[in-house]
């Protein structure tokens, strides 16, 4: 994983992975398609933030046009094994064991449906937060019915997941569509992330990824009294609102 640029003390970082089904979108997406990352993009360029954007397909011509003093792409190799959203915390691990020394703070988003309102790393609740990981959240309880069949697989794969399900049922949705904090908690959390698609999510083959199982099930037993979730982290999900006190929009 190279890169020919310096890394910044403060960053957001986000994936495009092409060429593979989308389960989520019931679609392929196009491999030099800049258009869907381009808000994303452009919010993190309009806040004077640094931006990486990790990819498989994007040609070098697109790369050049659109990279800046904001924005940057690093070009990765996909393994087809896992899905796109699975994947990308293979990705981030390896780019955060080789900058996590460098890194002070950071957060990992979607990047065809969020972008970032606010500059998070200047707000005093971040700041008077550092030992806590900040995420997104939904206006739905853990015993969701998409939740549970999200989960099939890791359920039958992971011992404790059915008591970790019925302990935290009544708890809110966690979404792994926006994770930050100091690099102190996320380098560790992503490594541990990482592990459970390694050792549990490799073989499944239901129509459902295992990412936001996975997320909840690591912050609901490992983090539980350490996370912060929802306002002003991000907007109600899928309310398509720019509340201008939230860090990010999610939908």
């Amino acid at each position: 994983m190279k890169t020919n640029f310096e890394i910044p003390k403060n960053l957001i970082i986000a994936s495009h992975l092409t060429g593979i089904y989308d389960v989520n979108r019931n679609t392929t997406l196009a491999n030099d398609d800049i258009l869907l990352v381009l808000e994303w993009a452009k919010s993190i360029t309009g806040l004077g933030l640094s931006g990486i954007i990790f990819h498989n397909n994007f040609s070098e011509e697109t790369c050049k046009l659109y990279e800046s003093d904001y924005i940057h792409f690093i070009k990765v190799d996909y393994d087809s094994r896992y899905n796109p959203n699975v994947f990308r915390y293979f990705i981030y691990e390896e780019f955060l064991s080789l900058n996590h020394k460098i890194l002070s703070n950071i957060f990992l988003t979607d990047i065809t449906d969020v972008i970032a309102l606010k500059n998070p790393f200047l707000e005093p609740y971040y700041l008077e937060n550092p030992e806590k990981i900040f995420c997104g959240d939904e206006p739905k309880i853990l015993n969701d019915e998409w939740m549970q069949m999200h989960s099939q697989h890791l359920r039958n794969s992971i011992k404790d997941y059915s008591i970790y399900e019925n302990t935290y049922k009544d708890e809110v949705l966690l979404n792994c569509g926006i994770i930050g904090g100091n690099i102190s908690v996320v380098y560790p959390f992503i490594k541990q992330l990482k592990s459970i698609h390694q050792n549990y999510n490799y073989d499944n083959i239901t129509k459902f990824t295992g990412d936001m199982g996975a997320f909840n099930y690591l912050i609901r037993t490992c983090y539980h009294d350490k996370v912060i979730h929802g306002h002003p982290v991000n907007t109600v999900f899928k309310s398509y609102s720019e509340d201008s006190s939230c860090w990010f929009k999610h939908k």
